[in-house]
């Protein structure tokens, strides 16, 4: 028997013994209800269904219950779509009736407003799913975990103790030495499992994942043979279905008295837990696997940024130590060499001394530096380590929580034909029926039995979905474009811009130019970026849902993933793509620019180089998706959502609130925002990681800005989780799925980004080719001197040269960045000896970069193997351990 604040709060039904397993919502508009007896007559239509027990057996007593009618006498008829949903109900209760599960209406009449449909699993129908599912259970035997002795268990021991206060304080989690065997249930071995109690035996999210597999295969014959209650709910049958929490998350009595939900609430969702490890056995516990493996992973991957953030702030303090001693900086900014550079612009901007970009190149130095290298190949090697230490991981989880012996239907049921279509699928598909019959398909299904629908109904062929798939290609061309465009656009603000700003008479203007309108399109690209997320995002549901039609759930899903990601990545990347390989390429030569719409030349990079544009560039876009989108949206959209709801909500009248009682479990879980999948949660952290490891060689400090992220994500996802979304059905999955092949090529494209990084964007080539081919002396002095080439004044245009009254000596020849051959030369302003060896070298060294790269991952994978040595031992000796008990049991039987 439950306790009676139990039963107050709403966890069980009114007669406090039986627990609400499931809930099923509906928006009640009543017309009109009568209080009868319980000998009363009343068509089998009119009465809603109400199960055996449904109160209280002192209200049974005096034979009275309230009853739906479909029409009261001296009412107003029910309208016919309410009515019609009305039967769909009574049938699809009737149905769940029949499979065993016991249901509780409400009681009280109401006039509008939400009514609630409690289910309740029984000891039966618990053991007959647990046997159909397949779910493991442990049994009565037991045994001891080997532990490691001499040194390492000594390391071990001390390793303990200096955790422990980074350890949650999660009652009875099992970190002792003993393991109980686990096998699948079945209804056979009854007396083989540790079955203390009938009501607690399977947990709450077991008790709920198996109510929602009969939920979801229950058949409805009057909604055309509709199968399932996602369908139900697509059609508007029902508002919602979900299992309950166990309670409040607020601790109210002793901490001993804990629910699972306020021990997480305590020790997992709040920020003064950010230095905590997670309770993950106990997420998965009451979330299911699907959700304990994302914060996993999530843990995982934060962990492993703590080295990569330090290397970063190793990298970037060789930078700032070294600064005063760069010599190419140090020449850069000695005004003594008198480097006057060609116009920054055509007519209106001055020739300038190249010591005035002093500042640039003292702030590229610290991103762009021999260290850089290191940092780039540590970091490829990093996401390699990642992902086999996150493999090693799963594989221990999947030991631990029994999923090693998963059958393949249940953890991938994509690929199980018994897997139920989804409610727009099975739409079409009875249109396209009803189509080729030529009459009602509802007559036609009504007919047949639950079994042989699926059996007799066609499936959708190419031909039914080539103009969706056309749509589809069409969508995403266009959304390319559209990005493209987006990424052009501020282009060509760039241009113009800088262009207005050089024509300015104000002195102060002229000089913060490049400042100026670098820092304005970076935040223009970011706001453009973060708009475009939510399109894209919606854009990819809506194609994958009209378009594709997937058959299942988990083909939706996998299909979504792709579509969106696609997006995003093209969304976040393109304007970090343009500056790091396109910018500066293709801007000509002075005498022979290339001109935008005529009138405007293209961009070039800073004279420092376009590294320190493109770290600028990663820096802001990076932080302001974490700030705004990952934490301000993520808080701010569904607060702003559940406002929305409260207020559609009618406002009940003062006599309603004076007997309204203090809210169930149901009515607190329902005002929550529904959970609609972990794949937002891990596109903004695949999003993140790309940040991390593609363009890293640029800007070493993303690893601490997304550790920090981080360890603000999983506490704020943890406490939307407890707090703020309904309860997720406990889902089971052996793996992050798609996932992880996205990290995977991810992993892989960061080598060759990093290596074209260095080789293209940053000087790290032209330095060593100076230093080892043209240097008299071996070092680095005259570098600068070698890069610029030299231009004759008499080659400008007619219209460009510029008006200067700040040089007023002629000059001859002024410099620019590039190798050409210069003026006097027989192929004037061509590409020099020197353009083509630094070519060579870059060329050279992208090949030897990702040949070296790779050779390490492969040995890195090699070195970690994928499944530890004492998981596969205990592996065996469960499964000896299993054979003998059950050889005992057979053996027993025969002796009786």
């Amino acid at each position: 028997p439950s306790s009676p604040q139990a039963s107050s709060e709403g966890l069980y039904f009114c007669d406090g013994l039986r627990k609400v397993d499931y809930v099923l919502v509906f928006h009640h508009r009543r017309h009109g209800s009568l209080r009868c007896t319980g000998t009363a007559s009343v068509s089998q239509d009119q009465l809603s269904i109400v199960s055996n027990g449904n109160f209280p057996e002192e209200a049974a007593s005096v034979g009275e219950v309230f009853m739906e009618l479909g029409m009261a006498r001296g009412s107003e008829p029910m309208e016919a779509a309410d009515h019609e949903m009305h039967l769909i109900r009574q049938e699809f209760e009737a149905n769940l009736l029949e499979a065993g599960l016991e249901v509780e209406r409400d009681r009280e009449t109401k006039t509008h407003g939400p009514s609630f449909t409690r289910i309740h699993a029984p000891w039966p129908v618990l053991c007959r799913e647990a046997e159909f599912l397949k779910i493991k259970v442990p049994t009565k035997q037991s045994y001891e975990l080997r532990e490691e002795s001499g040194f390492g268990s000594s390391m071990s021991s001390v390793w303990r103790k200096l955790n422990q206060p980074f350890e949650p304080k999660v009652p009875h989690q099992d970190h002792g030495s003993t393991k109980f065997l686990s096998h699948c249930f079945s209804r056979d071995k009854l007396h083989m499992y540790n079955i203390t109690s009938k009501d607690t035996f399977f947990d709450n999210a077991t008790r709920g994942r198996i109510v929602y597999e009969i939920l979801r295969r229950t058949v409805c014959v009057r909604t055309c043979q509709t199968i399932g209650i996602s369908t139900l709910i697509a059609k508007g049958v029902y508002d919602a279905a979900f299992p309950l929490h166990d309670g409040d998350f607020k601790v109210t009595g002793h901490l001993e008295e804990r629910n699972d939900r306020q021990v997480l609430f305590e020790e997992w969702a709040r920020y003064s837990a950010f230095y905590k490890y997670q309770p993950i056995d106990l997420v998965r516990k009451y979330f299911g696997e699907k959700i304990g493996l994302y914060f996993a992973w999530l843990g995982v991957y934060t962990q492993l940024l703590i080295p990569a953030s330090i290397v970063g702030i190793i990298v970037f303090g060789y930078g700032v130590a070294t600064v005063d001693t760069n010599i190419p900086s140090l020449e850069m900014c000695d005004e003594r060499l008198n480097f006057t550079m060609c116009p920054l612009c055509d007519g209106a901007c001055d020739y300038w001394h190249l010591s005035t970009a002093c500042g640039t190149a003292r702030a590229s130095h610290l991103f762009d530096n021999p260290a850089t290298v290191f940092f780039a190949i540590f970091m490829s090697l990093w996401a390699v380590l990642f992902l086999e230490h996150w493999k090693r991981r799963q594989i221990s989880l999947s030991f631990s929580w029994d999923l090693t012996g998963i059958e393949e239907d249940e953890a991938k049921p994509s690929r199980n034909s018994d897997e139920h279509p989804r409610p727009k699928y099975e739409t079409i598909l009875l249109e396209k029926r009803q189509r080729k019959q030529g009459y009602s398909t509802c007559h036609f299904v009504s007919s047949m039995s639950p079994y042989s629908f699926q059996t007799v109904a066609e499936k959708l062929t190419w031909k039914d979905r080539l103009p969706g798939y056309f749509m589809n290609i069409s969508s995403i061309l266009f959304m390319f474009g559209l990005t493209f465009s987006a990424v052009f656009g501020v282009i060509i603000y760039r241009i113009t811009i800088s262009a207005l700003m050089a024509m300015s008479p104000d002195p102060e203007t002229k000089s913060n130019v490049r400042v100026t309108v670098t820092a304005t399109a970076v935040i223009i690209n970011l706001v453009v970026i973060l708009i475009l997320d939510e399109i894209y995002g919606t854009v990819a549901l809506w194609l994958t849902e009209l378009a594709e039609i997937p058959k299942t759930e988990t083909n939706f899903e996998e299909r979504l993933i792709l579509k969106a990601f696609l997006l995003k990545f093209m969304n976040a990347y393109a304007p970090i793509f343009y500056v790091a390989f396109f910018k500066g390429r293709f801007a000509g030569r002075p005498g022979s620019y290339v001109y935008v719409f005529n009138d405007y030349r293209m961009e070039e990079c800073a004279p420092g180089g376009c590294l320190i544009e493109l770290c600028v560039q990663l820096s802001i876009i990076m932080l302001g998706k974490q700030l705004i989108q990952n934490n301000i949206f993520e808080i701010g959209i569904p607060k702003l959502k559940k406002l929305i709801r409260t207020l559609k909500e009618k406002e009940p009248t003062q006599k309603e609130k004076d007997e309204e009682r203090p809210p169930r479990q149901w009515n607190l879980d329902y005002a929550l925002v529904p959970f609609e999948g972990l794949t937002p949660e891990y596109m903004e952290m695949i999003i993140q990681f790309g940040f991390v490891s593609l363009f890293v060689a640029s800007f070493p400090l993303a690893p601490l800005f997304a550790l920090l992220n981080n360890v603000i994500e999983i506490r704020l996802d943890a406490r939307k989780f407890v707090t703020e979304l309904r309860r997720p059905v406990a889902a089971r999955a052996k793996d992050i799925g798609i996932w992880y092949n996205i990290l995977s090529g991810m992993g892989k494209l960061s080598v060759i980004i990093n290596a074209f990084v260095i080789a293209f964007t940053s000087d790290f080539i032209p330095r060593l080719v100076y230093q080892y081919m043209y240097s008299q002396t071996g070092t680095m002095h005259g570098f600068i001197d070698h890069t610029l080439s030299f231009f004759n004044v008499s080659n400008f245009k007619p219209g460009t040269a510029p008006h200067s009254d700040k040089f007023p000596q002629l000059f001859v020849f002024l410099r620019y960045k590039d190798y050409r051959e210069p003026p006097w030369s027989s192929d004037a302003y061509q590409f020099s000896k020197q353009y083509w060896s630094v070519l060579s070298a870059r060329l050279a060294f992208v090949i030897l970069f990702q040949n070296l790269v790779m050779f390490l991952s492969l040995m890195v994978a090699w070195v970690i193997p994928d499944v530890p040595k004492t998981i596969v031992e205990q592996l065996k000796r469960e499964k000896k351990l299993l054979v003998d008990l059950f050889l005992q049991e057979e053996k027993e039987k025969f002796q009786l």
